[in-house]
């Protein structure tokens, strides 16, 4: 009986199983948006690149992920969900092989797209997974332990990458999950039952939807980067049109519909704010430790882990608080917390004290995501009925990807970073000191957003009350990870 959906127990060995291949299926994606920030100056040196390389290294594997998560989760709903994870695991270690062994930027920079789209197939599956193979008795609590042990993954990142540069090399960031994939695989194939959504097979997918999205994406992004203002504006006229072809689709990728919603649309803008700044930081941080300050990669790993520390410590507590106060203060205070944070790091230059500068800034920046992001993620699924928590889930985590990449791109452009700055410590230590500002005053927009829009959640339409238990975020920009939420799903599982 525990091997059908839905009846498997947690404390049963199947249970063990079915955590260890979600936690390390959704672990190579998430340390991949973690540990590639601190590479960032070996891989520069060792394949000649130049800054546009180097954004372009982050950015092709969000764009691929932003562009096609929620189709991902939408493949798995119908064709099986532990078949299309299993497909991108597989998919994802392949990108990650060809990362390993790429010879130049370009090569580099395709193999982190193919890699995304891996991402992109086996992140909605994994908290898929846990939902429709668990009994609903241990749902939450499985959840929980995904969320955890993933934290924790996401806690050990940084220091990781760093210790893989600085000793067997920067490829090794990528090849190591050629092995855990491995590992992964078969243990699904073995003990994971298949599972699928019955009314998955009433819908179409929305194949053009999700392609104008991800063009859109591409092309202003390409823009920003290049720059290439004809590009950018391209990329904008396609956005018009994405939002023409969803509004007209009867099951669009993107319903449109989800954003009568005053609070879920008040913040999801926040979350575009916020994590365009989370985005832009934790990209320039990486490098200006490295760059600026002399950090090695392991040293740089190390210094950042503070903030991550803190969201492992306390985001329970922070969405405990804010599910009793509402979600309004923390989400005015946390961003503001945030710049904070960020504009004490404009004291960090070639001779910082790590105790007396760096510490403090990046304890202030994990301060206000520990205020913010758990409340964040649970305002967005209190925002829409039980039904659609998913679909909620999936465009915020869209939101918050688009908003990082969108964010690289920009900011070495905005700040005046040239293409060879960050191999002058005082080049990139000057462009650094313009673009914090740019990247608090994001986060500041981002508060006064939410104290001018958001309020108290109203109970659901359907008279339950959604209360999702949102635990850990990665500490490095990454989108929130999903919580739980009544009965529904609150995976990306639809598209």
């Amino acid at each position: 009986m525990d091997d059908r959906p839905g009846d498997i127990r947690l404390s049963t060995p199947k249970g063990r199983w079915v955590i260890l291949t979600t936690v390390l299926g959704s672990s190579m994606a998430l340390l991949d948006s973690t540990v590639v920030n601190v590479a960032l100056p070996r891989i520069g040196e060792d394949l000649n690149a130049d800054m546009a390389v180097l954004q372009w290294t982050i950015n092709a594997y969000m764009l691929a992920l932003a562009g096609l998560i929620l189709l991902g989760g939408a493949l798995g709903d119908r064709y099986g969900r532990r078949r299309v994870f299993v497909i991108g695991v597989i998919w994802f270690a392949l990108g990650s092989l060809l990362c390993g062994v790429a010879q130049s930027g370009e090569m580099l920079v395709l193999s982190r797209a193919l890699q995304g789209i891996g991402g992109a197939l086996l992140t909605p599956g994994s908290l898929a997974l846990i939902q429709a193979s668990f009994h609903p008795d241990d749902r939450s609590r499985a959840v929980g332990l995904w969320s955890g042990l993933g934290g924790v993954g996401a806690a050990i990142g940084p220091f990781v990458g760093g210790w893989l540069v600085d000793g067997p090399g920067w490829r090794w960031v990528f090849l190591i999950n050629v092995p855990l994939a491995a590992i992964c695989v078969p243990v699904a194939l073995r003990h994971v039952p298949e599972s699928r959504d019955p009314a998955a097979h009433d819908t179409h997918f929305d194949v053009l939807g999700a392609v104008l999205g991800a063009l859109a994406l591409g092309l202003v992004t390409y823009g920003l980067i290049a720059p290439q203002w004809v590009a950018g504006l391209a990329g904008v006229i396609v956005a018009v049109v994405f939002v023409a072809v969803e509004r007209r689709r009867p099951d669009p990728m993107l319903p449109l519909s989800i954003f009568q919603s005053r609070l879920f649309t008040s913040v999801n803008l926040v979350t575009l704010c916020v994590y365009a700044g989370f985005g832009g930081f934790f990209f320039l941080v990486a490098l200006q430790l490295q760059v600026v300050v002399g950090y090695s990669a392991l040293g740089a790993g190390l210094a950042l882990l503070p903030t991550t520390v803190l969201m492992l410590l306390f985001s329970a507590k922070s969405g405990a608080l804010a599910e009793r106060i509402g979600p309004r203060i923390p989400l005015t205070v946390g961003p503001l917390l945030c710049a904070a944070g960020m504009l004490l790091m404009l004291r960090v230059g070639q001779d910082a004290s790590y105790l007396a500068d760096v510490l403090p800034a990046l304890v202030v920046m994990g301060l206000g995501m520990v205020t913010l992001v758990a409340p964040l993620t649970a305002t967005v699924l209190s925002s829409v009925d039980t039904a659609r928590a998913g679909i909620a889930s999936g465009v915020n985590n869209a939101a918050a990807r688009a908003a990082g990449l969108l964010a690289v791109a920009a900011l070495p452009l905005l700040a005046g970073m040239g293409p060879e700055a960050y191999r002058s410590a005082d080049e990139f230590g000057e462009t650094f000191n313009k673009a914090m500002p740019m990247c608090a005053g994001v986060l500041v927009l981002g508060a006064l957003i939410a104290v001018v829009m958001v309020r108290r959640p109203a109970p659901t339409p359907d008279g339950t009350e959604v209360r999702p238990e949102c635990r850990v975020n990665c500490g490095v920009g990454a989108p929130p990870l999903e919580p739980r939420a009544a009965e529904a799903p609150p995976g990306l599982q639809r598209g």
